[in-house]
């Protein structure tokens, strides 16, 4: 592979113009593809098999009229203090509200609460259901108006009104204060890794282009693939993260193959032919892990993994092709100033002597050296620190994110805190139990025992009337449960009800099914939960797996998997401390705590896989390219962070701060999406890449690198160290110096 990308780099850099065209025309087209889609729709959260999903299918087929997951709008009045919603006068207002809302067009239906009885006992509360043909993201803006105009009417005679439920929720926009703040962050660590404004903006502008393009492509396929706001988030967020952290390995290499007295062409083929193997292969691992979430089941969780899979595909190539390719443009001028002092004509000092090539050692190389020195003590107080952080994950709770996740800001959440005041907190999770009547069944008897026997389940509130389809082979009643959506009580009472159907279903014949949004998160996040450990399982044997045709070592990988798997548990230890218990909730912007949200642990599972194994193989290939070479043991860490550790260190501080700019956003699967993958990347990189790995490194020696004999036949050579460039390599026939080239290896 390296002999392979070595020419690709040299023929980037040679045809840079051409190479710099193709990618400036594939972003314009991009762009405008995406400025010429009709907008993204949000899809419902679905999960195929479940009864939730069977329930909801049943409901669309048999009340066609009806959109089961369609928006839906509560209007919440409350009376002023002292009085009530059912005097004269309020009630007035509120009905004054209600018949302003147009009938017709995507409005449904609207009820009337003093009609529905959907008034609290004292009398200070009351809502109206309204319901709508469309989805929330399908409303027109005119429709919405007419919502909150109706709202606004019944606050001006006094009334205190909020809008719940789904119809006024917005898609999430990138863009926001914070996540510009990660990217000037990310360009400040960049310049004061590498020294030089031109090399920074080099590996954010390349960085940008990927960006853009994924960004672009995602929404062009919106619409066709059904991609929602979330994936489109998703891809900006680790198409930024790793295409800077790419750019920077590759430019590194760059320039140390300068350093070392290479030409530019010819260090710009090094660079691709060594780092890019690493950056392909870290890449593949990404890219692998974010495809394999499609296994889990969940169609959004699917197309989540295959965005960002893209993007960071996209990322691998940009920086393979179209980095060599600016190097060409900006010539020395990526190299820092002091380097560029250096090598001009008539400099004394010779080119391999270069700044930072010698002198006081550095700081990766003073760490290095100290846990040589204390690499026992160094693994237990690493290990044992990260175990202590990861023990707040054995409290992980899942769940979905509703109205009370929200800003106590939003209309939504202070009309999911009016109902909870006034009708209870389970009023804001109704349970919809669905029957499936047999054609021998007789309708109302049978709806009447479903009714009795949800009834006398301890735990529900009430239950509604029975509503029957027309053609009278279905029924839907609503259950209030007592207790809030979230809570282990309402999750308890669902496995109750559909215990109770089961019974009747035998006496009756007919199946009865218990759904509605509650039940879904219910189901979707114990199918979360039953598919963490066989993912994590397969995620795990595949780490071994590549990092034993990497490394060709057996203990490597195994340290490897070990280290990703105390940084995954450190993450979520991380993730309930916050979300859960609320530690530095108001730091972080968080207003409301709850469960963890059940997409996150296998989501951060596949993102940080495939993170912790970039920094892997960054690190230890130069250890592994030193050990290649003749160096002792403990030389090859030394080396390694020689190299590498600074331009490590460096990818870690960009990738917090991009994942981290992301925390300052209002959705909730983002703000635990930056929370975890920022704080797993710094426990990944900082814990357990440089102090656990070289500490066990060093306690292993000789046999950290050992490989049985089979197996050292069996697997292929992934050649990361670029040992295949010592050997004659045919130059491609358009060089005009075309022949074979002997190249020099281990220079570093």
């Amino acid at each position: 592979m390296a002999a392979f990308l070595y020419r690709i780099g040299r023929w980037a850099f040679r045809r840079r113009r051409l190479v710099g065209a193709l990618w400036l025309g594939a972003l314009v087209l991009a762009v405008g593809a995406a400025a010429l889609a009709p907008a993204a729709e949000d899809e419902d959260l679905s999960m195929p098999g479940t009864e939730s999903q069977k329930a909801f299918d049943l409901l669309d087929e048999r009340f066609p009229q009806s959109n089961s997951q369609g928006a839906e709008a509560r209007l919440v009045f409350r009376a002023p203090d002292g009085q009530r919603v059912t005097a004269r006068e309020n009630k007035a207002a509120v009905e004054q509200a209600l018949g302003s809302l147009d009938a017709g067009g995507q409005l449904a239906s609207t009820t009337d609460p003093y009609e529905t009885g959907a008034v609290s006992e004292d009398g200070t509360v009351a809502y109206s259901t309204i319901t709508y043909t469309a989805d929330a993201v399908d409303l027109t803006a005119s429709t919405k108006s007419a919502l909150e105009d109706a709202a606004d009417r019944a606050r001006d005679a006094g009334l205190t009104v909020e809008i719940g439920g789904s119809a006024l929720d917005a898609e999430e926009e990138p863009g926001g204060t914070t996540e510009i703040i990660g990217v000037v962050v990310a360009a400040v660590v960049l310049v004061l890794a590498l020294g030089s404004l031109v090399a920074a903006g080099l590996s954010l502008v390349t960085a940008f282009v990927g960006v853009a393009i994924a960004f672009g492509l995602v929404s062009a396929l919106a619409v066709p693939l059904g991609l929602t706001s979330t994936v489109a988030i998703l891809a900006l967020m680790l198409g930024l993260a790793v295409g800077i952290d790419y750019a920077l390995f590759i430019t590194s290499r760059y320039r140390d193959e300068r350093a070392q007295g290479s030409e530019p062409e010819e260090a710009a083929g090094r660079a691709v032919g060594t780092a890019g193997s690493a950056v392909v292969f870290a890449g593949a691992t990404v890219v692998i892990a974010l495809a394999g979430l499609g296994v889990v089941g969940i169609p959004e969780l699917t197309r989540m993994g295959l965005g960002g899979a893209g993007a960071v595909a996209l990322a691998v190539l940009v920086a393979l092709t179209l980095v060599p390719a600016l190097f060409g443009f900006f010539g020395r001028r990526v190299l820092s100033r002091a380097a560029r002092k250096a090598a001009r004509p008539g400099n004394p000092r010779r080119p391999h002597h270069l700044p930072g090539t010698s002198g006081r050692p550095g700081l990766g190389t003073r760490w290095a050296r100290f846990v040589l020195r204390r690499p026992l003590a160094v693994l237990m107080v690493a290990g044992l620190g990260l175990g202590a952080v990861a023990l707040p994950a054995l409290s992980l709770e899942l769940g979905l994110p509703g109205d009370e996740s929200k800003s106590v800001q939003t209309t939504q959440r202070r009309a999911y805190d009016l109902l909870s005041d006034g009708f209870g907190p389970g009023f804001n999770g109704p349970l919809t139990v669905v029957v499936d009547l047999p054609p021998s069944a007789d309708p109302r008897a049978t709806t009447d025992l479903v009714a009795r026997t949800v009834r006398d389940v301890d735990g529900v509130a009430s239950v509604g009337a029975p509503v029957l389809s027309r053609t009278e082979d279905t029924a839907v009643l609503t259950a209030v449960p007592r207790t809030a959506p979230n809570s282990g009580e309402t999750k308890d009472l669902v496995h109750t009800l559909r215990n109770a159907a089961r019974t009747v279903e035998a006496d009756t014949g007919a199946a009865v099914l218990v759904t509605g949004t509650t039940a879904m998160n219910i189901d979707i996040s114990e199918a979360m939960s039953d598919a963490l450990v066989p993912y994590l399982t397969v995620v795990i044997g595949l780490a071994v797996l590549l990092l034993t045709v990497v490394f060709r070592s057996v203990l490597v990988p195994v340290k490897a998997a070990l280290g990703f798997l105390l940084s995954v548990g450190a993450a979520f230890g991380v993730l309930v401390a916050v979300f859960q218990w609320g530690w530095a909730a108001d730091l972080l912007g968080i207003e409301q705590t709850g469960p963890v949200m059940s997409l996150m642990p296998i989501l951060v599972i596949g993102i940080v896989f495939g993170l912790a194994m970039d920094y892997e193989v960054f690190l230890l290939s130069r250890m592994r390219e030193a050990h290649v070479h003749g160096a002792a043991p403990g030389e090859a860490v030394v080396q390694g962070f020689r190299h590498s550790g600074r331009v490590v260190a460096a990818a870690a501080v960009i990738m917090i701060s991009v994942f981290a700019g992301f925390i300052g956003m209002t959705s909730p699967t983002i703000q635990t999406m930056g929370v975890g993958l920022a704080a797993a990347v710094a426990f990944d990189a900082f814990v357990v890449r440089m102090a656990i790995a070289p500490a066990v490194l060093a306690l292993l020696g000789h046999r950290a690198w050992w490989l049985p004999r089979i197996l050292n036949r069996v697997l292929p050579n992934a050649d990361l160290e670029g040992e295949t460039l010592s050997r004659p390599v045919p130059a491609p026939a358009a060089d005009p110096d075309a022949g074979a080239r002997r190249l020099p290896v281990g220079r570093d």
